[in-house]
Formats: C-alpha cells, sequence, structure tokens
C-alpha cells in the first residue's frame, strides 16, 4: 500500500476515534438503530444527530461521490479503507437510504446540473428520504409493464396509477418512478424517469402487513397528481428504461452486498455464541456455519473485484444479477443457521429473530426473483443457447 494511502488510514482512524459518539459503537445494524434521514425522520437519540452531522460535514455519508455535492470525494482505493477502518471501529452507517444507494448513482449519471444541484446535496445530508416506485400489481418481474401514466397536459404532468412493494413509501419525502408517457410505443419504449413529491395532492399509500407482522412495503396510488414540467423527468423524454437498468444494477448490487457480510461488527460466530449453547455447538450446525463464512469471504472478495471493475470503467452489467443472486441466498442461509442454532428459541416471536428470517424470505424477490436473475445470468453471462 502506498505511503499516500497509509496516511490516509491513520487520519480517517483518528478522525473516527475523535468524533464516533461512543454510545454507538459497536451497536449492531438493526431496523431500530438505522439512520434513515427525511424530512420527518426523528433521530433516536442525540448521539445519532450528531454522528450524522459530523459525518456529512467530512463528507462520509457518500464518500465517492463528488465534494461539491456533499461527498467525500473519495477514490476506490480510500473508500475502501474508510469502511474498515469503520468496521474495525464499530462505527455504524450515518446514514442509509435509497437516495444514496440508487437514485444518487442514476442522477450522476442522467441527471441535468441543475437536477444534480438539486437533489444530490439533500441525499448527502439526510434532508430527503427518497422511495423507489417501480413494481406494479401487473409489472413485477415484466417491469416494462407498467401502466401507471403520465399525460402531458401543457404546463405539467397529470399521473395516474398505482405502485406496488414500494418500500418504506408511508415514510418517504419524493419518490423516483417509472411512468408511461407515450401510451402507442412499445412496452420498452414511451417509459420516463420521473421525480414525484410523495406530499403533492393525489398521492396516498396503504401499507401492506407482511407475515411478520412489519409493514416496510406500501402501494401508492397516483390519483390526478399534478407534477411540474420543470426537472422532473431524468434522461430523455421516453427513454426512462435506459436509467431504470442503471439503477437496477445498483439495486441488485445494493441487496446482494448483503451477503458479503454480517451486521455490522458482528460476526456469525458472534451471533450464535449469544444463541442455544447445545444447538449451536451441534457439529452439523458449525460446519454450515463454516461453509457460510468461507463462501462469504469469497462473495465478499468477489465483490470488491468488481467494484475495481466498474472504478476502471469496465462496468458491471448483466453480472449484477449474478451479484444480486448469490448475494441474497447467502443472506437466507445465515438466518436459516441462525434460527437452527436458536433451538427452541426460534419459536420466540418477541425479540424479533423470526420476524427477521421470515423477511430474508423476500430478498431473493425484491430487485428481481432468484429465477429472473438466474434467466439473466444464463442468457446475459454465459451466453447459453435459449433452446
Amino acid at each position: 500500500m502506498s505511503e499516500t494511502l497509509e496516511n490516509f488510514r491513520t487520519e480517517i482512524a483518528d478522525w473516527i476515534a475523535a468524533n464516533l459518539p461512543p454510545e454507538l459503537q459497536g451497536v449492531a445494524q438493526s431496523e431500530e438503530t438505522i439512520c434513515w434521514g427525511g424530512r420527518n425522520w426523528q433521530f433516536t437519540s442525540g448521539a445519532q444527530r450528531d454522528w450524522l452531522s459530523r459525518c456529512h460535514a467530512r463528507g462520509l455519508t457518500c464518500p465517492r461521490w463528488p465534494t461539491e455535492y456533499g461527498g467525500g470525494g473519495l477514490s476506490r482505493a480510500e473508500e475502501k479503507i474508510l469502511r474498515e477502518e469503520m468496521d474495525r471501529s464499530g462505527a455504524p452507517s450515518p446514514l442509509q437510504s435509497f437516495g444514496i444507494w440508487m437514485l444518487g448513482p442514476a442522477l450522476l449519471k442522467f441527471g441535468t446540473d441543475e437536477q444534480k444541484a438539486a437533489h444530490l446535496p439533500d441525499i448527502t445530508a439526510g434532508k430527503i428520504r427518497w422511495c423507489q416506485g417501480y413494481s406494479e400489481p401487473g409489472a413485477g418481474s415484466d417491469l416494462a409493464n407498467v401502466q401507471t401514466r403520465a399525460e402531458d397536459m401543457g404546463d405539467h404532468w397529470l399521473v395516474n396509477g398505482s405502485k406496488i412493494w414500494t418500500s418504506y413509501a408511508d415514510k418517504a419525502d419524493k419518490i423516483f418512478a417509472l411512468v408511461r408517457t407515450d401510451r402507442e410505443a412499445p412496452k420498452h419504449l414511451g417509459i420516463s424517469f420521473m421525480l414525484i413529491d410523495m406530499e403533492a395532492p393525489g398521492v396516498t399509500t396503504k401499507p401492506i402487513r407482511l407475515i411478520s407482522g412489519a409493514s416496510p412495503f406500501c402501494e401508492t396510488f397516483f390519483d390526478n397528481v399534478k407534477v411540474p414540467k420543470e426537472g422532473t423527468i431524468v434522461g430523455e423524454m421516453n427513454r426512462g428504461w435506459d436509467v431504470a437498468k442503471y439503477l437496477l444494477t445498483h439495486e441488485r448490487e445494493m441487496i446482494g452486498g448483503g451477503g458479503g457480510g454480517l451486521l455490522a461488527g458482528s460476526t456469525l460466530a458472534d451471533l450464535m455464541g449469544t444463541l442455544d449453547p447445545v444447538a449451536a455447538a451441534d457439529p452439523f450446525i458449525q460446519t454450515q456455519a463454516m461453509e457460510l463464512e468461507v463462501d462469504a469471504m469469497a462473495f465478499a472478495l468477489t465483490m470488491e473485484r468488481y467494484k475495481d471493475m466498474a472504478e476502471a470503467g469496465q462496468g458491471v452489467g448483466h453480472a449484477s444479477a449474478m451479484l444480486k443472486y448469490y448475494g441474497t441466498e447467502l443472506n437466507k442461509r445465515r438466518h436459516e443457521i441462525v434460527m437452527s442454532a436458536r433451538g427452541t428459541n426460534s419459536l420466540d416471536w418477541e425479540d424479533g429473530a423470526a420476524a427477521t428470517w421470515l423477511r430474508t424470505k423476500a430478498n431473493s424477490i425484491e430487485g428481481g426473483t432468484s429465477e429472473v436473475m438466474l434467466d439473466i445470468i444464463a442468457k446475459r453471462v454465459l451466453e447459453l443457447p435459449s433452446k
């Protein structure tokens, strides 16, 4: 490693040590501890607020983004060092959001200078919380079949339709959505990528109660919603499919990335050590756990390799389907092992472990089902014949 990178490691380690609130150190990331930000976000503590503020001022909420938008302007190598030092220090992520994971990269590639300036600084600061409006009741895996339409009314768009599985739509401030702006064009054409304020009249949400009892997903309805013309279409009119495909590669990497590492500050051994000692000591469960650890480390290295390729301008492309598929299957395996190691404690619904296990079942559905991912891998990555 170069002297410059070693100096950066020392610098960032010292910064974390000086700025990380002690009460946040080593706290595992969960639905209760994640900072999502947004207009109506309620911080869990003053420490969470301070950590976000300090990290944002240092550009660490979006370390790779340009500094003019509130990012850190770090190189790929520096970002990796930052992540390593955050993990080593037991520091939680200061901010997580669909704006960071998905919309931001799409805006950086397809957005105008005005759109970048209008939205990216609010994302890095955690001021605006975005949700994603892709799937519809009749357009899931066949996403290009979206029927939510935006009619040109001269000085504004009039949007009607509905979306489903819009994660946290009831808590979001804005939504990036696929809408049909040309109803006569072939289904992959005539779609535009639109930014809509969730507080606009005519936008309503309805949480979907899951088997776990939680309601992270929502139905979202647009009834004669007026959307301004200026700055609300990202990319070219009727070419939203280009933006959608690019964003999906980031979504799949984000979802699949959960398989390459365990909860922040924890290993599978750490988690199992807190569970039923008899079940956790079972040789069969221990073998499964060790196999998972090896596979997870191999997957993490594969993720790093593809990130390096992306940094070199080679892109990830259809390989994101491979990363998404394998990462989500790893995450499901992980929680299956934990539930087995819990023994009869797995029947306890109160501590949230069972609900988390159930939630992992959605990993192989959201962002594209495992079956669709395997089809993409076969056709686009391996280039196998269709017959």
